[in-house]
């Protein structure tokens, strides 16, 4: 993939990985654009970097999806890159959680939902534009999943699995299927949870590399141990990995 000249699009880009992301592609010379939930946070961005492109939106909604899809086909139609980044994590059990449904819905909605329609509604303007490319950001928890977060675990291995069959279904076309998998990474979503983190900044490192030589999957970090211990015992890593690191 070129990394220069680009026009990028990326989900949840306000903070951690997204944000990080968005700086190296600026960095490089791409044109970026980013959403958000926190109109705020997405101003503070503007008037730090005023190069990127902010768009306020809740994409759970279909209001917010819907004009997210028109700003880009009026404003930004040459978009060669979508990331799928946005995602949320509750931690809960199913026998105590008072507010069940709602984390269910929320997650579900924005974790897979969401970034698959999004995909479907770009999808006609990616594979008109040249160096196109989807990056799906997924998790090492797909692997093996942690009990505390059942749905986001399962919504992991979702994208996993989206991200695989859309790559048979594009296979003849000039758009490539990505897939970032991170170990624990530090960022305000994982604040105060698991130890041993690396970075955002070491993620895209990483993530870059495998992105210039099309390798479409990206283990992060311990992702890459956990993958090959699976191969090796798929009941070590679920042992290892059922109460989280």
């Amino acid at each position: 993939m070129r990394t220069t000249g680009n026009t990028v699009l990326i989900t949840g880009g306000s903070s951690g990985i997204g944000l990080v992301l968005a700086k190296r592609f600026l960095e490089l010379g791409n044109k970026v654009i980013i959403t958000g939930r926190d109109k705020n946070k997405l101003e503070e961005i503007h008037n730090d970097l005023p190069e990127i492109k902010t768009f306020a939106g809740d994409l759970t909604d279909k209001n917010s999806l819907d004009e997210l899809v028109l700003f880009i086909e009026q404003l930004h139609a040459e978009l060669n890159i979508l990331i799928n980044n946005a995602a949320v994590q509750y931690n809960y059990s199913f026998i105590d959680e008072p507010e069940l449904i709602y984390k269910i819905d929320y997650e579900v909605s924005t974790n897979i939902s969401a970034p698959i329609k999004l995909t479907g509604l770009l999808l006609p303007l990616l594979l008109k534009n040249n160096n196109s490319a989807i990056v799906n950001v997924s998790s090492g928890l797909f692997i093996a999943p942690k009990k505390s977060a059942s749905v986001y675990c399962a919504s992991k291995s979702a994208i996993h699995t989206f991200s695989k069959t859309l790559r048979y279904q594009l296979e003849n076309t000039g758009t490539k299927v990505f897939e970032i998998i991170p170990a624990l990474i530090d960022t305000p979503m994982t604040s105060g949870r698991g130890k041993s983190k690396i970075s955002p900044e070491q993620l895209t490192d990483e993530f870059f590399k495998n992105f210039k030589k099309d390798k479409v999957e990206s283990y992060i970090g311990k992702t890459k141990l956990l993958k090959f211990i699976n191969r090796l015992s798929p009941k070590l890593s679920d042992s290892i990995m059922k109460n989280g690191l």
